[in-house]
């Protein structure tokens, strides 16, 4: 459905009400690494945490992976798709330059005419996308709203760079947002969002862009993803802690009131540091990218549907999401699980 609204509605609080998924069926595992790069499981393992990744086929772009998500949540919510009236697509990996992917996703799904575009903040990408639905429900102007966090970033990884390649992978997940007026505490509780761009070095793509367009001299490295490390992992560490804290504090709570973390799935020493510090249980830290890798805009939809299927995500459980990533950007949101029924 188109989407369509006039001002002066009540404002409607944005329930969490399904999530969806899809990864490509090619697993490459760190065996098989060992044989492309200088490298090993145990070293891996030992620094990332990650056994294997999925990896599109040759003819799985973006928007497929993304669609795929998006069914997969239509039919586990019951939602028929004329019914959704705002599509935001979280990548940056699209298939073309332009258009953007949400409309090419919207047709593949069912949805015609939904409203729909891209945002891009990379790993945030996901957080950002649902505090923009969250900010058009409360606002009145979208009823039923899907946000999708959808990579391929197979197609930007230098295979002969083992600091990289190891990490990335593609996937796609797909969560429902929907008007509601029920009480406070219910829905999307609060939102944190920042950034800082003094450093976009120490983890971008240096060619492709209007400032470095690619030439027939464009070394391959140039158009994969490249990364400081070492200042990549002090950030996300430090950024982690402080945008939840930030975001439990404006809320009124601690951490304590939170049943789950699901954080974006960079890297397993990431997440034990941060958990530490902040004082959650270990079992309340989803982690899956032991079987997924860095996916990216994907990888919080992806660990939310993982919690689950793992019947660690009760109805009702408050949880903490938070992205980080090249920006360098940073998103934290509190919300509470509220699956339809």
């Amino acid at each position: 459905m188109s989407l369509v609204a006039t001002t002066g509605r009540a404002r409607p609080r944005a329930r969490l009400t399904g999530v969806g998924t899809y990864v490509p069926t090619r697993v490459l595992t760190n065996a098989e690494l060992e044989e492309m790069v200088d490298t090993s499981d145990e070293w891996i393992v030992s620094r990332t945490g990650i056994h294997e990744r999925h990896i599109a086929a040759d003819d799985e772009a973006t928007t497929d992976l993304a669609a795929a998500a998006v069914r997969d949540l239509l039919e586990r919510t019951g939602t028929d798709p004329s019914s959704v009236d705002l599509l935001v697509v979280a990548t940056t990996t699209p298939d073309y330059v332009f258009p953007p992917c949400a409309p090419l996703v919207g047709t593949k799904s069912g949805m015609d005419y939904v409203a729909a575009y891209d945002t891009n903040a990379v790993c945030s990408g996901f957080m950002y996308g649902i505090a923009q639905a969250t900010g058009m429900i409360e606002s009145g102007i979208a009823r039923r709203a899907v946000v999708v966090g959808a990579e391929t970033l197979s197609r930007i990884i230098d295979w002969d760079d083992r600091a990289t390649c190891v990490l990335f992978a593609d996937g796609a997940g797909a969560v429902m947002l929907e008007a509601d007026e029920g009480e406070q505490g219910s829905g999307v509780m609060g939102v944190e969002l920042g950034s800082d761009g003094s450093s976009p070095s120490d983890l971008w793509v240096p060619a492709g862009g209007t400032r470095t367009p690619r030439t027939d001299d464009t070394p391959r490295a140039e158009s994969c993803i490249q990364m400081n490390g070492r200042e990549v992992f002090r950030f996300a560490t430090r950024i982690l802690v402080e945008s939840s804290n930030r975001l439990l504090t404006e809320a009124g709570m601690t951490i304590d009131d939170v049943d789950l973390m699901v954080a974006h799935q960079a890297n397993e020493r990431i997440l034990d540091h941060a958990s530490e510090r902040m004082g959650i249980a270990r079992e309340k830290v989803v982690m899956n990218l032991d079987r997924y890798g860095n996916t990216s805009s994907a990888s919080i939809p992806l660990a939310l549907a993982d919690a689950r299927d793992r019947g660690m995500l009760e109805d009702g459980a408050v949880l903490l999401m938070v992205g980080f990533g090249a920006g360098l950007t940073w998103g934290s949101v509190l919300v509470r699980w509220e699956p339809r029924s």
